[in-house]
């Protein structure tokens, strides 16, 4: 038993969806792409629960004062009732939904670890739901694939997945290029979310034209329409998903169950106690406006008041942080709707300096521009120790992480004579050295030469504490 709740723990932290691209097939003059298996068969007991915990948006770990789960005993939940709910649910979809064991197990789970998890993608479907729902709409699609996003990127605009999936609605590079969307060094239209929904849109289209199933267009998308026909020619021609369930890929077994379980959730949400707070902005409260220059989103961010993070959320398909311009269908900046007014008052302003591209802003490290990072170290305690924003720091260092390693050197000033305006001020000071003595502290060190506090030890000796004070160190000391 320990050794299956090893397993399940696992598979909780490292499994995740995405659509494997490895080649491109014709099919009715339509090209599809088609999808490698990526998750080896497993050997485990019960591969339905492990399955049955083996999601993507199951591992999204949100922390939120503003929304808490109810607890409930859901042993009080009857089946009889869940099987009458879920007749009701068929009665008013073009999906087949019906009660079996699995997907009643799939449910009352999602019930038991992640009501909170639920409430909070309730949250965010405010804003993106009405949007997958007017392009749905436009393609004569059922609304209700609207769950598919749920879990796929559990409503993450900036979701990456291991294997090279990206956006809310995990295209590959190979997919997301067949579709239509532009994918180069400064933008990917796989994290827009207009863009990549009506991608979405389109290939599910496809999908269900080839299968003329919804069940087996949605297990399609997850492995690729291959992987579908192979399971079905399995099963001996049968199409049902139930029946050729066993024949697909193991992560693919448990993708419906768990979207056909969303969406009995997020219907039914009242009933099981699921209430999220409405934050934030609704799709119907932004609008777009076209850019006319390139134009960087911390410099609009900054006219117009407006969180920067919160402003790449709403425009994740521009990598850099710049939007480039063209003189052909320009790219849209999306922005809260009480903001387009003062976007155009302010346009001047906006575009009034273009932009150098991020990489243009990695400066040279150098003896006097630099800092060597320590055990302990990290992004924000530098850019807070040398009063600099941590946009900065990252910026001149060229990094795109947080990530750093002990004994680098990190640029912490655009001015290459930082540490020598720092010495001038002390020209007047001679420099000596003084050995550290067991027992020694930055106190009574400081007592032994006038003038000399333990602020001015620490920074000539670039220390944030006295942990690093070890006997045999040697301290510089500028005396008077």
């Amino acid at each position: 038993m320990k050794k299956i709740l090893q397993l399940i723990f696992l598979l909780l932290t490292y499994s995740s969806f995405a659509q494997n691209s490895e080649e491109i097939q014709s099919i009715d003059n339509f090209y599809i792409p088609v999808y490698k298996d990526f998750l080896a068969k497993q050997s485990i007991v019960d591969k339905d629960y492990a399955n049955l915990i083996d999601f993507k948006w199951l591992q999204t770990q949100i922390t939120s004062s503003e929304s808490k789960s109810v607890e409930v005993n859901i042993t009080d939940f009857d089946t009889f009732l869940l099987i009458k709910q879920l007749k009701d649910l068929n009665n008013k979809t073009l999906f087949q939904i019906e009660h079996n064991p699995t997907l009643e197990r799939y449910i009352r789970v999602f019930l038991r670890s992640r009501k909170e998890t639920l409430a909070h993608l309730m949250e965010r479907s405010r804003y993106y739901f009405p949007l997958f729902e007017k392009y749905l709409d436009k393609y004569d699609l059922p609304l209700e694939i609207k769950y598919l996003a749920v879990i796929e990127s559990a409503l993450k605009p900036q979701s990456k997945s291991k294997t090279g999936a990206r956006g809310l609605w995990q295209f590959t590079y190979a997919t997301g290029k067949h579709f239509g969307l532009e994918i180069n060094s400064m933008v990917d239209e796989r994290y827009d979310p207009v863009k990549s929904t009506e991608a979405a849109c389109k290939f599910l289209n496809k999908l269900y034209k080839m299968f003329g199933n919804w069940d087996l267009a949605l297990a399609a998308y997850n492995s690729g329409p291959g992987n579908v026909t192979k399971a079905i020619r399995r099963a001996g021609g049968n199409k049902n998903y139930w029946e050729i369930r066993k024949y697909l890929p193991l992560e693919t077994r448990g993708y419906l169950p768990a979207f056909y379980a969303t969406f009995y959730l997020f219907e039914y949400n009242i009933f099981h106690n699921i209430k999220p707070k409405k934050t934030g902005l609704s799709y119907f409260e932004t609008d777009t406006v076209k850019i006319k220059k390139q134009v960087s989103i911390n410099k609009i961010a900054s006219v117009l008041g407006l969180n920067n993070e919160f402003l790449k959320i709403l425009n994740p398909q521009y990598k850099t942080g710049v939007i480039p311009y063209k003189s052909v269908d320009p790219y849209a900046l999306v922005l809260p709707k009480n903001k387009i007014s003062d976007f155009i008052r302010f346009e001047e302003k906006i575009y009034s300096d273009k932009p150098a591209r991020q990489t243009s802003k990695i400066i040279k490290v150098s003896p006097y521009n630099s800092y060597k990072v320590k055990k302990g170290d990290n992004l924000s305690r530098i850019a807070s120790k040398f009063n600099i924003r941590l946009e900065q720091l990252k910026m001149w260092n060229g990094l795109e992480t947080n990530y750093l390693i002990e004994g680098q050197h990190l640029v912490i000033s655009d001015k290459n004579n930082f540490h020598k305006l720092s010495l001038n001020k002390n020209k007047e000071r001679e420099i000596k050295t003084y050995i550290v003595q067991k027992g020694g502290s930055l106190f009574i060190i400081s007592r032994k030469f006038p003038d000399v506090s333990v602020n001015q030890l620490k920074e000539w000796n670039n220390l944030h504490s006295e942990n690093n004070l070890e006997p045999g160190i040697k301290l510089i000391i500028k005396k008077s």
